[in-house]
């Protein structure tokens, strides 16, 4: 995936962190960006869609993607769809869509 391809992700900074709105694709064969869609980050996570297994599989795929603490990763809005706002303490923009870049070419 071209490096330039995380330049239309609708990012968002915040005093509480940087907001990232998420399309999230349970029960994937493996945790991976998988592009975008309509401005949000489109995850496939490889976990079921019940008793909050994928949202704790998002946390911690996003959390080892950017290099931060789960704890600095929380979803802040869509608990119950496919559509979420995850919140990141301790990244800006700019280091985001570097780290996302980076974890496609590696994919």
């Amino acid at each position: 995936m071209d490096p330039g391809t995380f330049d239309g992700l609708a990012l968002r900074e915040t005093a509480g962190g940087t907001e990232i709105p998420v399309r999230v694709a349970p029960n994937a064969r493996r945790s991976a960006i998988a592009g975008l869609w309509q401005r949000a980050l489109k995850v496939g996570v490889a976990a079921p869609p019940r008793d909050e297994r994928a949202n704790d599989a998002l946390v911690a795929f996003m959390a080892g993607v950017l290099g931060v603490a789960r704890r600095d990763v929380a979803i802040t809005r869509g608990l119950r769809g496919r559509d979420k706002i995850v919140r990141v303490r301790g990244c800006d923009a700019a280091r985001i869509r570097r780290r996302f870049a980076e974890a496609t070419l590696n994919q």
